[in-house]
C-alpha cells in the first residue's frame, strides 16, 4: 500500500503544478478576452484605476467556473503526456497498477473541485456578477474623459458640439461652439479665437473662458406675442466679445449607481431562488392560460334578447339545438337589428382578440423569464460536471498521445475546449429560444463529451494503439511506400 500512496502523491503533485499553471492562465485569457468585449464601453471614460480594478476583480470571480474545466483538461492532458513521454505510465502498467488505480487520486480531486465549483457559483458567483454588471453600467453612465481633437467637432458634451483648430497647454484656437441645447430652433453659435478650458472644483462643470469672439442666438420661441413671422423672418441676437465665460453641464466624477435595479434579475440569483422564480412564474403562466380559457367558454359574442335566452335554455341541452335555434330567432329579426347583433358580435370578437394579444405578450415575456431563469440554474451544475467530464478525457488522451510539455496538449485541449464551447453555446441558444427544452439544450455538451470521455478511458486501459500517435505514423508511412512503389512500376 505503501508504495501506492507514494505514487498517488506523486501524480498529485505533478498535476496540480500544472493545473495551477494553466488555471491562471486559462482565467487570464478569458478576463482578457471579456475586457477587449466591452473596451468600448471602458475606454475613454477616465473611470480611474479604482472602479476598472474593481471591474477586473469581480469580472475574475465570475469568469472561475468556466476556467476551471479549460485548466482541468489541459493539466491532466499535459500531467499524463508527460507521464508517458518519459515512460512512467508504462513502468505503472508494468508493475500491475491500473489505470483506474493511477487516476484514483485525480478523481477524488476533481470531485472535490466539481463540488466546490457548484457552491461557488450557487454562493459567490451571483453577488460577484451584481458588483461586476452595477460597474459596467455606472462607466457606461459616466461622462466621456474630456479629449477634444484637433480638426473635427466634439460633441460628447450634452447639447454641445465644439470645434478647435488646434490645442496647446489648455488653450484652444480657432474655436467654434454650437450650442443645441435650446433646441435645434433656438441654436446658439459661437466663434472665437482663443479659448481656455478647465474643470470646476467639484469636477461637474466645464469652464471656458473665450477671447476675441462673437455669438449668434436665435431667438424665434423668445419673439412677442403679436410679431408675425408670415415672411419666415426669425429674429436674432448678435454680440461681439473681447472676453466671455461660459459654464457647461459636465460632470466628470465617477458615480456608482446603485445595484438594487438587478434584484429580482437573474444573474443575482442563487440556485434556490431560481427555481422559486421558476416555480412562481409557471403558476402565473397557468392561472393566466386558465382564465383566458374560462373567459373564451363563457362569452356570449350575440346580444338580443331572444338569442340570450335561447343560450340560458340551451345550457342543460345539446350544442346543435342551441344553434338551430340561434339561427331561427336571428333569420326572424329586422334589418336594423340584425346588423345590430352582428355589430355587437365583431365587436365582442376584437375585445376578445384584443385580450388574447395582450395575455399572450404578458405569457410570451413570463416564458422567455422561465427559460433564462433555467438556463441559470441548469448553468450552475453543466460548468460543475464539465470538470469531472474533461478529466475523463484529458488524463486518458495524455496517456494515449504520450506527449508532454506546452506543445501538443495546449494544441489539443484548445481544439477540444472550443468544440465544446461551440456545441454548449449551440445548446444555449436553442435553450434561450425555445426551440428545445432548457435542460436538453443545457446538457448537451455533456451528451456529447461523456461517450468520448469513456471511449478515451476505454482505449488507454486496454492499451488500445488506434489513437497512437506511433499507429498514426507507421500508418502514413506505409500509404507512402505503397504510393512511391506504384509510382516506380509506372516508371
Amino acid at each position: 500500500m505503501k508504495p501506492i500512496k507514494i505514487l498517488h502523491w506523486y501524480i498529485l503533485r505533478n498535476f496540480l503544478k500544472t493545473f495551477s499553471i494553466t488555471f491562471f492562465v486559462s482565467l487570464f485569457v478569458l478576463v482578457m478576452q471579456f475586457m477587449f468585449h466591452y473596451a468600448d464601453d471602458l475606454i475613454g471614460k477616465g473611470a480611474g484605476v479604482w472602479p476598472i480594478t474593481k471591474l477586473f476583480f469581480y469580472s475574475t470571480m465570475s469568469l472561475i467556473p468556466l476556467s476551471l474545466p479549460l485548466s482541468i483538461l489541459l493539466g491532466s492532458l499535459m500531467t499524463f503526456g508527460n507521464l508517458g513521454e518519459r515512460l512512467e505510465l508504462l513502468s505503472m502498467k508494468a508493475a500491475g497498477i491500473s489505470l483506474s488505480r493511477i487516476l484514483a487520486p485525480l478523481i477524488i480531486v476533481i470531485g472535490l473541485m466539481s463540488i466546490g465549483s457548484f457552491f461557488f457559483a450557487d454562493k459567490v458567483l451571483p453577488k460577484a456578477q451584481v458588483q461586476m454588471w452595477t460597474l459596467i453600467f455606472s462607466i457606461r453612465e459616466k461622462s466621456p474623459e474630456l479629449n477634444i481633437p484637433e480638426g473635427s467637432f466634439y460633441s460628447d458634451i450634452n447639447g454641445i458640439n465644439l470645434y478647435a483648430g488646434n490645442k496647446k497647454s489648455g488653450f484652444l484656437y480657432d474655436v467654434v461652439i454650437y450650442d443645441l441645447s435650446k433646441g435645434f430652433d433656438n441654436t446658439a453659435i459661437i466663434l472665437a479665437d482663443t479659448a481656455k478650458i478647465e474643470m470646476s472644483n467639484d469636477k461637474t462643470y466645464l469652464l471656458l473662458t473665450l477671447f476675441n469672439g462673437e455669438s449668434f442666438e436665435n431667438m424665434s420661441q423668445g419673439s412677442k406675442p403679436g410679431i408675425s413671422n408670415d415672411e419666415g423672418i426669425i429674429p436674432y441676437r448678435r454680440e461681439s466679445f473681447k472676453r466671455k465665460k461660459l459654464a457647461i453641464d459636465f460632470d466628470a466624477n465617477f458615480t456608482e449607481i446603485s445595484s438594487s435595479f438587478l434584484d429580482g434579475q437573474y444573474v443575482s440569483k442563487n440556485i434556490n431562488e431560481l427555481q422559486y422564480t421558476i416555480d412562481s412564474m409557471t403558476h402565473k403562466v397557468d392561472s393566466i392560460t386558465d382564465a383566458q380559457i374560462t373567459k373564451q367558454q363563457t362569452t356570449v359574442y350575440f346580444e338580443h334578447n331572444g338569442i340570450n335566452s335561447v343560450i340560458k335554455e340551451s345550457e342543460n341541452r345539446d350544442s346543435h339545438y342551441a344553434k338551430s335555434k340561434i339561427r331561427d330567432i336571428y333569420m326572424k329579426l329586422d334589418s336594423v337589428n340584425k346588423i345590430q347583433v352582428l355589430d355587437n358580435a365583431i365587436s365582442r370578437c376584437h375585445t376578445i382578440s384584443n385580450d388574447i394579444e395582450y395575455d399572450k405578450a404578458i405569457t410570451d415575456w413570463m416564458f422567455q423569464e422561465i427559460r433564462v431563469h433555467a438556463i441559470e440554474w441548469h448553468k450552475k451544475l453543466t460548468l460543475a460536471f464539465a470538470c469531472f467530464i474533461f478529466l475523463f478525457i484529458g488524463a486518458p488522451l495524455g496517456a494515449i498521445i504520450r506527449k508532454g510539455g506546452m506543445g501538443m496538449p495546449i494544441v489539443v485541449s484548445t481544439v477540444l475546449f472550443i468544440v465544446y464551447y461551440i456545441i454548449d453555446n449551440a445548446g444555449y441558444k436553442m435553450a434561450r429560444e425555445g426551440m428545445w427544452e432548457v435542460w436538453c439544450g443545457m446538457w448537451l455538451s455533456a451528451f456529447v463529451l461523456l461517450p468520448l470521455g469513456v471511449t478515451l478511458t476505454y482505449l488507454a486501459a486496454t492499451d488500445n494503439t488506434v489513437m497512437n500517435g506511433e499507429a498514426f505514423k507507421m500508418f502514413f508511412n506505409k500509404i507512402k511506400n505503397k504510393y512511391k512503389k506504384n509510382e516506380t512500376k509506372h516508371n
